[in-house]
């Protein structure tokens, strides 16, 4: 069983537009965009399950998101609501998605305009916390973005230091571009990580040596596809030759303890 906790798909009448919006500031993409496109790439890689994480960049785009990704959801996809932090309605919205079964919410501070560790939005991470769904933050920069520190390593540690119970996960492995200092703040503390776009810029004895200081029960499979390869990912993940019970756990079984 493998697990992909990070991937993007968009509904096929803005697969297209949304792609090529994108890629002006990220990596070009390899498929299409779509639900097919995902699940293609999927088969390709060996990939029996993925996490879609859509981001709505203003709140009215709750709404959207929602029914769209309560339309694709099935065995083999597990699309994320997303919830703007700004949204004044955020807390019942928190509540609505844990009613609709959908197993978390995914934020992004760089494309929602938002601080990470902002306390202004205490009531919208309390909310999450108490709700038992899984909150995925873009961390580090993006490649997209000036280098502004809203996502950095600080922010997510003093996010879990003060909601403790939240099902934090930190994307491309606690901060892009950044993972010196990843190394420094948040390696062995109590944080998710995912591995998205990380082995293909990591030192392979520095990411093996990350991963195996970090809580074998906080690592996870991650691809940010179609940004990320899966077949790429999975080969550097191979390679670093990690112990057989390690790695199976961070292919699929934290991420089906903590997505249930």
């Amino acid at each position: 069983m493998i697990i992909d906790v990070h991937s993007h798909a968009f509904p096929d009448s803005l697969a297209a537009r949304a792609i090529a919006h994108l890629e002006e500031g990220n990596a070009k993409a390899f498929s299409d965009g779509t639900v097919a496109g995902l699940l293609r790439s999927m088969d390709s890689a060996g990939v029996d399950r993925s996490v879609i994480c859509s981001i709505a960049t203003k709140p009215e785009q709750f709404d959207p998101i929602m029914k769209w990704s309560l339309a694709i959801r099935n065995d083999r996809l597990i699309p994320l609501a997303s919830i703007h932090p700004s949204d004044p309605l955020a807390v019942r919205r928190v509540g609505e998605v844990m009613a609709a079964g959908l197993k978390g919410i995914k934020i992004h501070p760089y494309y929602q305009g938002f601080d990470l560790a902002d306390h202004t939005f205490d009531s919208f991470y309390a909310a999450v916390e108490s709700s038992g769904l899984v909150l995925v933050s873009h961390t580090g920069f993006d490649m997209a973005f000036p280098r502004d520190r809203r996502a950095d390593a600080s922010r997510s540690l003093d996010l879990v230091t003060r909601f403790p119970k939240l099902k934090f996960m930190a994307t491309h492995f606690g901060a892009w571009n950044d993972w010196d200092d990843v190394e420094a703040k948040l390696i062995g503390k109590p944080v998710n990580l995912e591995i998205s776009l990380t082995l293909e810029f990591v030192p392979p004895e520095q990411a093996r040596r990350m991963i195996l200081a970090h809580p074998e029960d906080r690592l996870f499979f991650g691809s940010d596809s179609p940004w990320g390869n899966p077949v790429e990912t999975l080969r550097l993940l191979r390679e670093l030759d990690l112990p057989a019970p390690l790695l199976q756990k961070i292919l699929s079984e934290n991420a089906t303890a903590l997505f249930r």
